[in-house]
């Protein structure tokens, strides 16, 4: 179970560092267009704050790399660094869902939950 824990959360920390390069990078181009369904127009006018929530994810990202990394060196330090940033992702997820799009919730809060679930049951 372990494993896969950690190998459902290095998926989501991957997910993170993709939404990271769709918001920050192709926001206003087709990629971007498509992924999150916004015109041209839209893009430019969102594109500031479409950037700001990449490096969100970024950190996300980050924070779920860092707790991998950890639980190799002190399973317990890492332990609480993966519970602490599958969380936030979690968390992001339902308010993505309740505030934007349903589908986030199964894209973001639904594979964090599994992890979740899995480092639980160690």
């Amino acid at each position: 179970m372990q494993t896969a824990a950690l190998v459902i959360t290095g998926i989501v920390a991957l997910l993170h560092i993709y939404f990271l390069v769709l918001e920050m990078f192709l926001w206003d181009k087709a990629p971007g267009y498509r992924a999150f369904g916004h015109t041209p127009e839209q893009a430019a006018v969102t594109k500031t704050l479409a950037k700001n929530q990449g490096l969100y994810n970024g950190f996300l990202a980050a924070g779920l790399i860092w707790g991998i990394y950890q639980i190799g060196r002190d399973w317990h330090f890492g332990f609480h660094i993966l519970i602490f940033f599958l969380t936030c992702v979690i968390i992001a997820g339902i308010f993505g869902a309740v505030t934007a799009s349903r589908k986030i919730l199964f894209i973001q809060a639904l594979p964090a939950s599994i992890a979740l679930v899995l480092l639980h049951n160690k």
